[in-house]
């Protein structure tokens, strides 16, 4: 389908950003004028000139915030318009020079008195701006001089390499060959791989699986020391800045206290007999002799129909919220009937979903929506996104209203959690239950236990590192394969493919990223479960924690909600709630 060809209340309303390219080149040309903050180098001890400097830099940010999400928007609407290419491009050589320019800020307010600092956070005036002062009291031990942390900031596209050069061979120089499907001829990419590991037909997964990390097994050598330079160039950022490692340091950026890495190993740990069970279970209703990696997404249930239109799977979504009160499903339905959405699957179209935010506009939430269940979590799961980002936007000020990544899993997530729950209790066919359950049963091994073995891996991995061993694709794919058995336990075949599997994780060249998909799983889960069990005064207490954007550390924000990460106790919620599952799956499944 061409974009053309699809209905004006099925594309997401762009125009309420900018009119036209016209409109968009104006303010390009206005905020390329705007870079002009080193002229407040030196003055940064007058609260005044202080000021000044923070708010000119918001509107700054907020014209920067307009141009980009414009431009990837567009350019996400058809990737082969070369223009919009150019407009990203633009957008970043814009945030380079800026990024340069304002080098100056953090080593001269590292420099100023905690007399001085802490006297700002209690003036009214600078209200706006406490959290991040409070930051920058607390990073005042790891900001370099001036001219140091200028060099790292133009160094800062160089480093981006290794990550630019990971994307390029996923992306584009991968070896991956033809397959037949259907008794066509077509090229494997990710997206097909994805499509064919759920399918009933095992042949053609094993045929698949093998070829798939065969094409990456082709290029380990590459692979690794691509990984390898990501991983010394963290290293070179945790010693330039003064940190004990890697981990502390990602830690320090996201003001996340470390007990809450460490529960969730710790506690993801104690699950493992509830897991190794769950895939001892689908190895007997599978009925396998042996297990393999090209089994764990096979299904369990079959001919489950749940097809719905868009609209219908929309309303079914409003339904199935309702226990977030009137307010939240009015919201959900403005957003639908604003056409705050990109419907439709069409040529060149980005594939999968997402949500973004322009401060002073609305959310926007790009779809390629097809008629499965699947797809009806995908509408709450990207709403959920949208409605975090409309709360905090409305009830922050422009400097507070950008959630932290650790959180920003936990809505989306809540949204999903809530769904299921009311499916299953709507649920009067069995095997729609089967189905369900089993579904939430593969979401919390893939979201919680699958990337918290991720992240364990890379914990491991640059601590190999930064005690000046070298990582080679031996050691790095032992590694994965100890990890993996520990994981998965007995049930299934460990074998080398699978080993390799870490060689084709975009996600490890954000360092420490993954856990907040565990973390973020395992709020969402308490959350709903709060919600569903104590009612009003929980749903207050989360649009406490939905309207908080960055206005405090991301942890104090959960614990409005009423989620205290520092404790086990949420983690050992999300374990038994695994457990119990299980188990009322195991007793539909007569096992």
């Amino acid at each position: 389908m061409q974009r053309s060809e699809v209905k004006q209340q099925y594309k997401w309303a762009i125009e309420d950003i900018y009119p036209n390219d016209e409109a968009w080149k104006k303010d390009y040309d206005r905020a390329s004028t705007m870079i002009d903050f080193s002229r407040y180098a030196g003055k940064l001890g007058d609260r005044d000139e202080l000021l000044n400097y923070l708010k000119e830099n918001d509107k700054f940010m907020m014209l920067v915030e307009r141009l980009a999400v414009y431009a990837y928007m567009k350019h996400d609407e058809d990737a082969r318009v070369s223009k919009y290419t150019s407009y990203n491009s633009k957008v970043g050589m814009l945030i380079s020079k800026y990024s340069a320019e304002v080098a100056f800020f953090e080593p001269e307010m590292a420099k100023q008195s905690q007399e001085y600092l802490e006297s700002l956070i209690a003036d009214k005036n600078f209200s706006d701006y406490d959290y991040q002062i409070k930051q920058l009291v607390k990073r005042k031990a790891h900001v370099l001089s001036e001219g140091e942390e200028k060099l790292i900031a133009l160094a800062g596209e160089t480093f981006s390499t290794f990550k630019e050069t990971f994307g390029m061979i996923d992306n584009a120089d991968l070896p991956l060959p033809e397959i037949e499907l259907d008794g066509k001829k077509v090229k494997l990419s990710h997206g097909l791989y994805g499509l064919v590991m759920r399918s009933p037909d095992r042949e053609k997964r094993r045929e698949v699986y093998e070829k798939y990390y065969g094409a990456y097994k082709s290029l380990l050598n590459t692979l690794t020391s691509t990984y390898y330079g990501n991983v010394k160039k963290d290293v070179f950022y945790c010693k330039a800045y003064k940190f004990n490692s890697c981990l502390e340091r990602a830690l320090f950026e996201e003001d996340v206290d470390r007990s809450v890495y460490d529960n969730l190993l710790s506690t993801v740990e104690t699950s493992f007999p509830a897991m190794h069970r769950y895939i001892a279970d689908r190895k007997k209703i599978l009925g396998y002799d042996k297990l393999y990696f090209y089994d764990v997404y096979a299904p369990l249930v079959s001919d489950v129909e749940f097809k719905l239109s868009y609209d219908d799977a929309y309303d079914y979504v409003v339904k199935g919220l309702a226990p977030l009160g009137k307010e939240y499903q009015a919201l959900l339905k403005k957003g639908h009937d604003e056409r705050w959405i990109d419907v439709e699957e069409t040529e060149g179209k980005r594939s999968g979903a997402y949500s973004t935010g322009v401060s002073g506009v609305h959310p926007f939430v790009l779809l390629n929506y097809q008629p499965t269940l699947n797809d009806v979590f995908t509408i709450a799961h990207e709403m959920g996104h949208s409605l975090h980002t409309y709360f905090s936007t409305k009830n922050q000020p422009y400097a507070k209203s950008d959630y932290r990544i650790f959180v920003a899993e936990v809505a989306s997530t809540v949204n999903e959690v809530l769904l299921l729950k009311f499916m299953l209790g709507e649920a009067e066919d069995v095997n729609l239950k089967k189905y369900l359950l089993n579904y939430y049963l593969d979401t919390i091994r893939a979201t919680l236990h699958r990337q918290t073995m991720f992240a364990e891996f890379e914990f491991k991995a640059h601590d190999l590192v930064e005690k000046g061993e070298p990582l080679t694709k031996e050691n790095l794919c032992s590694l994965y394969a100890d990890l993996g058995k520990k994981y998965y336990g007995d049930a299934i075949e460990h074998d080398y493919n699978i080993s390799c599997e870490w060689c084709r994780i975009p996600h490890f060249y954000t360092a420490f990223y993954v856990y907040k998909y565990s973390t973020g799983i395992i709020t969402a889960m308490n959350i709903a479960n709060k919600i569903l069990t104590e009612g009003d005064s929980a749903v207050k207490n989360y649009f406490k924690f939905l309207s908080g954007g960055s206005s405090t550390d991301p942890v104090s924000l959960l614990k409005l909600a009423g989620v205290d990460l520092t404790t086990k106790a949420p983690f050992e919620f999300a374990m038994k709630e695994f457990d119990n599952t299980l188990r009322e799956f195991e007793k539909l499944m007569g096992l």
